[in-house]
C-alpha cells in the first residue's frame, strides 16, 4: 500500500491557502465574516499560515443550530478562517483518499453526486430483473427482486474518532497532518465520537470511514449492486433470503469494526415492485416520483407565501431549487400546478422558471 508522508507543507503552502480561501468564500462573497477576513486578506492568510506552521493553530468554537427542513438536524458552523483550513488540508489529501473509494460511493466526489446516483440505480434495477427473468424465476410482465434499503444510526454523531485516525494513519504518515486532522475532529462537544453536520471535513471523513464498509460489501461478500450515498446505502438482488444474510453480516461488521449499527426501522428489505427510496425519490422500474416530504415542503412554502409570512424573493429562491430537484422526476404535471398557484398569488414568473 502506498503511504505519504511530506504533506503538511503543501497543506500551509501559501498557494494551497489562497486555493482554499477562493473555494470557502464560493457563493458567500456578500456575507459579513467575508467581507470582514477580506479587509486585509493578505495579512489574515499568512497569520493563518504562520499558525499552522508553527503549529499553533486552534479553531474557534462551532456556532450551532438547529434546521428543520426537510427533517431536524443539527448544524455546526465554522468560522470562515477555520473553513479556510478545511479546504486546504481537503485539497491535499481528498485525492489519496479517493482512488482508493470504490466506484459507487457517491456523495461529496467530483463527478458524482445525486443525479449520477439515481442513474446507477436505474442500470442496477433493470440488470436485477433482467436477470430473474433469464433465471425464469418470473414473468416478463413483473417487476421482482428485492432491495436492502439500509441506513445507518445516528452516523455523524457515532463516528469513532480514534478509529478514523487509524484508518486515515494508514495512509497518511505525515504526523503534523495527523495533529491537524486530530485538531479539527476534536473542535466538538464529544471529544471521542462524532462529526459535526456542516464541516467539509466531516463530509469527507464520512466517506473515508464508510470507505471500509465499502471494501467489506464489495471484496468480501462479493455483492454486485450496492450503491452508497453517505450512510444510505443499497443493496439489490433476486433472492430475499440472500440480502436477509448480508443485513446481519453487515450489522456485525459495523457494530465489530466501526463501533456502528444499522437503524433497526429504517433497514429494511422490499420488494423492488414497491419503489426504493433514495437520494431523495422513489424510484420504480419505469418511472420516479418525487418523495411525499419533499413536495409537502414545498407545497407549505407556496402556502407561507399566499398568507404574508414568506417573501416574494424566498419563494422564488425555494421553488427554483426545488424545481431543479423535482425535473428529475415524472412530475411535469406537478410543477405546472405549483407554478400556476405561484403566478395566481404575485406578478407571472413564466420567463423565470424553463423545464
Amino acid at each position: 500500500m502506498k503511504t505519504y508522508k511530506s504533506l503538511y507543507q503543501k497543506i500551509y503552502n501559501l498557494s494551497n491557502l489562497i486555493l482554499a480561501w477562493r473555494k470557502a468564500r464560493k457563493g458567500k462573497t456578500k456575507k459579513d465574516y467575508v467581507i470582514e477576513f477580506e479587509k486585509d486578506l493578505r495579512e489574515n492568510l499568512l497569520e493563518l499560515q504562520k499558525e499552522l506552521k508553527d503549529q499553533v493553530y486552534r479553531p474557534k468554537p462551532l456556532k450551532t443550530f438547529i434546521l428543520r427542513d426537510p427533517k431536524t438536524r443539527k448544524i455546526s458552523k465554522s468560522s470562515f478562517r477555520d473553513r479556510i483550513v478545511h479546504h486546504a488540508l481537503v485539497r491535499v489529501i481528498e485525492p489519496i483518499f479517493d482512488k482508493t473509494f470504490i466506484y459507487d460511493s457517491y456523495a461529496n466526489r467530483k463527478g458524482k453526486g445525486n443525479l449520477k446516483t439515481i442513474k446507477r440505480l436505474d442500470s442496477f434495477l433493470k440488470k436485477v430483473s433482467r436477470n430473474g427473468q433469464i433465471k425464469g424465476w418470473f414473468n416478463n410482465n413483473q417487476i421482482k427482486g428485492y432491495c436492502l434499503k439500509a441506513d445507518i444510526k445516528h452516523y455523524f454523531q457515532e463516528v469513532n474518532q480514534y478509529i478514523l485516525l487509524r484508518i486515515i494513519e494508514k495512509k497518511v504518515k505525515d504526523i503534523k497532518v495527523i495533529w491537524l486532522i486530530n485538531i479539527i475532529l476534536k473542535n466538538f462537544d464529544d471529544k471521542e465520537k462524532g462529526m459535526p453536520l456542516g464541516n467539509l471535513t466531516s463530509q469527507f471523513f464520512a466517506n473515508v470511514y464508510l470507505n471500509e464498509l465499502d471494501y467489506f460489501v464489495k471484496h468480501v461478500l462479493k455483492t454486485k449492486y450496492y450503491i452508497r450515498y453517505v450512510d444510505d446505502f443499497v443493496i439489490l438482488h433476486n433472492s430475499k433470503e440472500q440480502l436477509e444474510i448480508w443485513k446481519q453480516e453487515i450489522n456485525n461488521f459495523l457494530k465489530k469494526e466501526l463501533e456502528l449499527e444499522l437503524h433497526r426501522e429504517k433497514s429494511r428489505i422490499i420488494s423492488l415492485s414497491k419503489g426504493i427510496d433514495f437520494v431523495g425519490f422513489r424510484n420504480f422500474y419505469y418511472f420516479r416520483l418525487l418523495r411525499e416530504r419533499n413536495l409537502k415542503n414545498m407545497l407549505n412554502k407556496v402556502k407561507m407565501f399566499s398568507d404574508g409570512k414568506l417573501n416574494y424573493e424566498k419563494l422564488l429562491e425555494s421553488f427554483q431549487g426545488w424545481q431543479a430537484y423535482a425535473k428529475w422526476a415524472d412530475a411535469y404535471k406537478l410543477k405546472e400546478r405549483i407554478l400556476s398557484v405561484i403566478i395566481s398569488k404575485s406578478k407571472p414568473l413564466n420567463n423565470l422558471f424553463h423545464y
